[in-house]
């Protein structure tokens, strides 16, 4: 008598399925050369470049999600895959990428295998064109898992890109979906299943992926703070820090969450963040935010990434704040405990005050012990030896000057990092990568190792120092 597969045994159907698809998409593009990669490359980032694709899959986010807004959202899926793309155009990932004469190194690159991409609600469509796109530059497929509010939006998005190789000539399994209903069980079926699995997003699924026995990399969680310095302009810093932390209505972990300012030009930077939309809470104002904000001391998921008017209304705010950009809170003390050092999610800034630098630099670190460390710190300065400062003594990947951090901090034009939408922390943040995800991830390296002329130094060269200092005996 045949009987139902169990739960367990569904799910693992599924992804066998999708699997042996990638697989079999894989076996075919395998013939192809770098031109041919580099094609289904640009195939896939038109697929969402293309403005009325941008717009709709934008909307559509917004819709599924609440969460952000729509023209950001636009910029995201058009910036961040223009510039991925520029990177990927300029390196080899077929044959030989690499040669060595000196050490008698060949390098080759050869694909992972299939990747299982976990994408986050907060960026459902350019999220997972991002990893298709390093995925296949490395000749691999890809198998996206959804979060559920972006299902909708996301397998919208799959079916685009699938559009677009099949446009070309090549596999459309390439590029594949989980189907609903995507829940727990069928998400780590995949990061099972899969040879590599890449996660963004919740960190619940970060763990998950790193326990779950296949090769990954995760993202830790962000909670950027960033320091205005007494040499600043504070002009250009409060114009900046307001384009970073209104983008996507904060949903993005490089968004601003603690701002720090030099006592010396505390009162001066209040007002230059006041003139470009940033409205400051009174005592009473800050504890009508925190009661709606934070609900037993989580976030109230069902007012975050909300538009800033919205918000005025929900916290019960009224005359200037009602058409503020953004609102700005003042507190004392960072660290463990202390809501307002978190990650907030939305259009709050939370406001501290240092004496000098040195308190600075210590107060990021308290705010680190809450959340957000191996991620980011920002400063603005014309004083770079306190850029260098954090940079040397913050357990931190990246440290962005003078810059507008949501823009800057995945990749810039004007900066040498590159683009993308996964941010590694280093094991600060839990991570097996400290830089940004890129398509280096996504290849393996075969090495042809060929014999040079000896370069073995003797005895004396190695320890000479240490004998002369210390003994030999």
């Amino acid at each position: 008598m045949n009987t139902l597969p169990s739960q367990n045994n569904q799910e693992e159907i599924i992804v066998s399925r999708l699997i042996e698809k990638g697989r079999a998409a894989m076996a075919r593009f395998g013939k192809v050369d770098q031109e041919g990669v580099d094609l289904a490359v640009t195939a896939l980032a038109w697929s969402i470049y293309r403005p009325d694709r941008a717009r709709e899959l934008a909307e559509l986010a917004v819709k599924n999600t609440g969460l952000g807004n729509v023209d950001s959202k636009i910029l995201k899926n058009q910036r961040k895959t223009f510039g991925a793309l520029r990177d990927l155009m300029r390196v080899k990932t077929v044959g030989i990428i690499e040669e060595d004469s000196e050490k008698g190194l060949v390098k080759y690159a050869k694909p992972v295998g299939v990747v299982g991409a976990i994408c986050p609600s907060t960026n459902p469509a350019a999220t997972p064109v991002n990893k298709a796109m390093f995925a296949i530059k490395g000749r691999n497929s890809v198998i996206i898992a959804p979060s559920p509010s972006g299902l909708t939006t996301t397998t919208k998005t799959v079916d685009y890109m699938r559009m677009e190789l099949d446009k070309i000539g090549m596999p459309e399994d390439l590029v594949q979906v989980l189907p609903a209903p995507v829940n727990k069980l069928l998400t780590q079926e995949l990061m099972k299943q899969s040879d590599l699995v890449v996660v963004t997003g919740s960190q619940n699924n970060v763990r998950r992926a790193y326990s779950s026995g296949t090769p990954a990399i995760g993202v830790g969680a962000g909670n950027v703070t960033v320091i205005i310095d007494e040499s600043a302009d504070l002009i250009d810093a409060a114009g900046k820090i307001c384009a970073s932390k209104t983008f996507d209505n904060s949903t993005s972990c490089s968004s601003e969450n603690q701002l720090i300012i030099l006592e010396s030009i505390y009162d001066e930077a209040i007002e230059a963040l006041k003139e470009m939309g940033g409205y400051l809470c009174s005592k009473v104002e800050k504890e009508q935010l925190r009661d709606h904000l934070w609900i037993n001391g989580k976030l109230n998921r069902e007012i975050i990434a909300k538009d800033a008017n919205v918000l005025a209304g929900i916290f019960k705010f009224a005359g200037k704040a009602e058409n503020a950009k953004f609102f700005m809170v003042e507190d004392e003390r960072p660290g463990p405990g202390n809501l307002f050092a978190d990650e907030k999610l939305s259009l709050v800034l939370t406001i501290y005050k240092a004496k000098n630098f040195r308190e600075s630099l210590k107060k990021v670190d308290s705010i680190m012990d809450v959340c957000g460390r191996g991620h980011s710190v920002g400063i603005h300065t014309k004083d770079m030896r306190h850029a260098e400062q954090l940079a040397e003594e913050l357990e931190v990947v990246r440290v962005l000057v003078n810059q507008a951090h949501t823009y800057g901090n995945g990749g810039g034009f004007d900066n040498g990092l590159n683009f993308t939408l996964s941010m590694g922390c280093g094991t600060w943040g839990g991570n097996s990568i400290s830089e940004n995800l890129s398509y280096k991830h996504f290849i393996n390296t075969t090495y042809l190792v060929r014999t040079i002329p000896e370069d073995k130094p003797t005895e004396k060269e190695l320890f000479g120092d240490y004998w002369e200092r210390y003994g030999s005996e």
